[in-house]
């Protein structure tokens, strides 16, 4: 019996360590190893310039919302021979962005920038928007063709940069049905973005997105919301003192809760809503009560203990 069965469970044992070996070979461990971020843009800005100069769009109107205007993408060809391509349109603007130690061009096709009356919001604000998602071959991965919020701080950086680039309508109607429809002010564009600024190496799951892949997104904004996530007077976006959209790397304290989610931002045992306050016109003031260049709310030494 012993012998009968010694063999195959021998096999089965080898199979198992030539896996784990060439399991360790192959990706450190069972972890792939991240590719070079500048490597990957490299090769996206070569794919999203080949979208550009190839493809054209127009604007078609959506039967499931009237305030969801699709941006439609068609490859030129020998039946649309004579289509502006999107890289030549006066409406295609491009943003520079350093992060991570890589300059990375992300570019917006800017429809209409939004009412002139509202806000640009800022990388970290609440954001009401429609959206679809193509991959760069052109293809839907995600969409939302009603109304929906968006906490910006939560979504990858090329989205924030895009919509902090569009502002929102004056206002709505609403519809007997309960429906709303928003004022034909609201801004609109499309995205193009390198996976550096996207999903990198960690695309949606069940999405067609593959990792180190470029997207699209094509927004509508019609409303946003200044934020303050922790609710201690200091708007999100003053809680990223070095300016570069990420909120999570500022934790003055390093009690590995970020600013912008933390109620005593420096630590010293007095919350942050205590050491600065809303003047009688409104305004937000941060006192510097040692005047030591630091605000007291990020200030450790003040009050002094």
């Amino acid at each position: 019996m012993l012998k009968k069965y010694f063999i195959p469970y021998l096999s089965v044992i080898l199979l198992l360590l030539m896996m784990i070996s060439c399991g360790s070979d192959d990706d450190g461990g069972g972890s792939a190893e991240l590719r070079d971020p500048q490597e990957v843009w490299i090769e996206d800005s070569l794919e999203i310039r080949s979208f550009l100069e190839n493809y054209t769009y127009a604007l078609e109107d959506n039967p499931i919302n009237d305030n969801f205007q699709l941006i439609v993408f068609d490859s030129i060809g020998e039946s649309n021979s004579n289509a502006e391509p999107i890289a030549d349109s006066p409406l295609l603007e491009s943003i520079e962005v350093l992060q991570d130690g890589v300059n990375y061009t992300m570019y917006i096709l800017k429809i209409r920038e939004g009412a002139s009356s509202e806000r640009h919001p800022k990388e970290v604000d609440s954001t009401l928007v429609t959206f679809r998602a193509n991959t760069i071959e052109n293809e839907l991965f995600n969409s939302s063709p009603n109304p929906t919020w968006f906490d910006l701080a939560n979504e990858i950086r090329g989205s924030r940069l895009g919509l902090s680039q569009l502002r929102g309508s004056t206002g709505f109607t609403e519809n007997s049905d309960g429906t709303i429809t928003f004022n034909n002010d609201f801004g609109i564009g499309a995205i193009f973005v390198p996976s550096g600024l996207g999903y990198f190496s960690s695309p949606p799951v069940g999405t067609s997105l593959e990792a180190y892949q470029p997207l699209i997104v094509n927004f509508q904004l019609y409303k946003s919301i200044e934020s303050d996530h922790d609710q201690d007077l200091v708007p999100s976006y003053l809680e990223d003192p070095d300016g570069n959209g990420l909120l999570r790397d500022n934790d003055t304290d390093r009690d590995g809760t970020p600013n912008y989610l933390d109620v005593d931002d420096d630590g010293d045992g007095t919350p942050t809503n205590e050491e600065v306050f809303i003047d009688e016109n409104g305004e937000l003031q941060i006192p510097d009560s040692n005047n030591d260049g630091t605000p007291d709310y990020l200030d450790e030494n003040f009050p002094a203990n």
